[in-house]
């Protein structure tokens, strides 16, 4: 049996939380079996929470480089992944984005044309990136009295896509812009494959988990079928609820005690959201805030490895102040660690403020 603190610590391990690892950024990612991103700049503080030395332009190249892209797989949502992984993948989640467009109220704006016809005039036009709006009106000059969103929704799903920068890149905004996979990493999408691998890809990075965890991190359904055939390459063990925990043998799992630093985690990460049973690393079953926006300037805390506080960086004339708010009672020493991370944190997001300064909202 693992208990609660014997999963965070198995979780934080793996996700390089208790410890800033020593990889490239393109190592981490796929470590990581990618970073949620519909956050633009929400990987780049996720990535300096979890390597040493990190900087904005390890990343930024990357995308540039197209190593890393940004595209639709896991749970739908935008996904960062290594462009081996996005062209392994895609196959795994086209059934899934499929499913997603045609329980949409875009799919029924649509109901009785040739989707065939729209997502092959589509991926023509997706040969230069495109918005969604830009590519929208285009069909709608062949489709007129269709909405033209619609139209686009349905290419941007039966079609493989990513999003291209400066989309995804630091200092830099720009709108999502979307190709073909195959035209921009030179690459076809593989066909379905087995997803054994993504699952044990999967527990490498978030494991001990159940089926149920697998299947609320990528959104397919099933996955029991995959345990079972995987169950003679995995060790088992069971939850506080007696619930399966699959695992990979040799996967480390620290013992309980292990002390956990101060972790400043960006909007959306995978850390919180992976798991079907949260309780690992969320006391009390609280929501995940969801902000709209870039990212990049908000997000969560963790204090002894579970989720404590919810942080925000604001800019002022010429500086900066980064608010944490806990919602728990903080030691003097957890504070002071937390106080001496936060400022660190600041230097990363506001290098250029002439003043720096960390303030608690709430218990401490």
């Amino acid at each position: 049996m693992l208990g609660e603190r014997a999963l965070n610590r198995a979780l934080l391990e793996r996700q390089l939380l208790l410890r800033r690892a020593g990889l490239p950024p393109l190592g981490a990612v796929g470590h990581l079996a990618g970073l949620q991103a519909q956050a633009p700049n929400a990987p780049y503080v996720g990535l300096w929470s979890r390597l040493a030395d990190f900087r904005p332009a390890g990343l930024a190249d990357l995308l540039t480089g197209r190593a890393v892209v940004r595209t639709h797989l896991m749970r739908n949502t935008v996904h960062l992944v290594t462009a081996a992984d996005c062209l392994a993948w895609d196959g795994l989640f086209q059934a899934v984005r499929r499913q997603r467009f045609a329980s949409s109220p875009f799919a029924r704006n649509v109901d009785g044309v040739d989707l065939g016809a729209v997502t092959e005039a589509g991926r023509g036009l997706l040969e230069q990136p495109r918005t969604r709006a830009e590519l929208g009106r285009l069909l709608a000059e062949r489709w007129p009295g269709r909405d033209p969103a619609s139209l686009a929704y349905a290419v941007t799903h039966l079609v493989p896509t990513v999003q291209v920068p400066p989309r995804g890149i630091w200092g830099r905004t720009g709108p999502a812009a979307f190709t073909t996979t195959e035209g921009w990493l030179g690459g076809q999408a593989g066909p379905g494959a087995e997803p054994d691998g993504l699952v044990l890809r999967y527990l490498a990075a978030f494991g001990p988990a159940s089926v149920r965890d697998m299947q609320a991190w990528c959104g397919l359904t099933r996955l029991g079928e995959v345990a079972e055939r995987l169950r003679p390459r995995l060790r088992v063990f069971r939850g506080a609820d007696g619930r399966e925990l699959f695992d990979l043998p040799e996967a480390p799992r620290p013992d309980p005690g292990t002390p956990a630093p101060p972790r400043f985690l960006p909007e959306y990460d995978n850390v919180l959201l992976s798991h079907a049973d949260r309780s690992r690393i969320i006391p009390g079953r609280r929501s995940v805030p969801l902000p709209p926006g870039h990212g990049g300037s908000r997000g969560t805390v963790l204090v002894d490895g579970f989720w404590a506080a919810t942080w925000r960086a604001d800019r002022t004339d010429g500086g900066a102040v980064l608010r944490v708010e806990p919602f728990t009672p903080l030691g003097r020493g957890q504070a002071e660690a937390v106080t001496a991370e936060a400022g660190r944190l600041l230097a990363f997001v506001a290098p250029d403020a002439d003043t720096r300064d960390v303030q608690f909202d709430g218990p401490t």
